[in-house]
């Protein structure tokens, strides 16, 4: 009966997103997944629930399909490290219709499946010549963004390094610390770490 009571993965689409903003735009797997159960106020056992003998949980398993189907609509991205941020559609977005986006992602399925579907990536032009360096371009890009999305980015750069339970406490421009986070290695030793950020022009 426990399992009936795990939302199926098209009701934790919504969740997910919302997730995701509260844990600063990205985050990891198990982070997402603990953020949905506070989120939904799940009780433990229906979030415990089993799924098969696989060795992960329902609410894990449904979590993951909701994933593929918002990536699939370009709400939220993933890196080849595991963790999941949201696109710019997913951070604007304040609602979605999991319903419909199943049904349409299922029929798209469906098209992959039978080999109707069509490219939708044209052969690169040739790129002009530019006296740019593309570290030129990523600096001038940093310098431009708002602060707090400064510091979001300094919180997934970590989270993509191996950190955990990374969390911004403060404001740029304050002087102090703008968060912490925790890194494990070997899976046997934890270190609490305190991170500033920082854009000094010149620098």
């Amino acid at each position: 009966m426990k399992k009936k009571e795990v939302p199926t993965f098209d009701e934790l689409m919504n969740p997910t997103l919302q997730a995701l903003k509260r844990l600063g735009g990205s985050a990891s797997i198990d982070e997402l997944v603990l953020e949905i159960v506070r989120l939904l106020e799940l009780p433990q056992e229906v979030a415990d629930v089993p799924h098969g003998a696989t060795g992960r949980t329902e609410l894990e398993y449904r979590a993951a399909w909701a994933r593929t189907y918002l990536r699939k609509s370009g709400f939220i991205e993933n890196s080849e490290r595991g963790i999941w941020a949201l696109t710019p559609d997913g951070t604007q977005v304040e609602t979605i219709d999991g319903r419909k986006i199943a049904r349409d992602i299922a029929k798209q399925f469906q098209l992959e499946r039978a080999g109707d579907s069509e490219s939708v990536e044209a052969p690169e032009a040739d790129q002009p010549q530019t006296a740019i360096s593309w570290q030129d371009r990523l600096i001038s890009v940093l310098q431009a963004m708002d602060p707090i999305a400064f510091e979001r980015l300094c919180q997934r750069i970590l989270r993509e390094s191996g950190f955990i339970e990374v969390e911004v406490t403060k404001r740029s421009g304050d002087g102090g610390i703008d968060g912490h986070g925790t890194i494990r290695i070997g899976g046997l030793i934890s270190f609490n770490v305190l991170f500033q950020s920082k854009r000094y022009k010149g620098n």
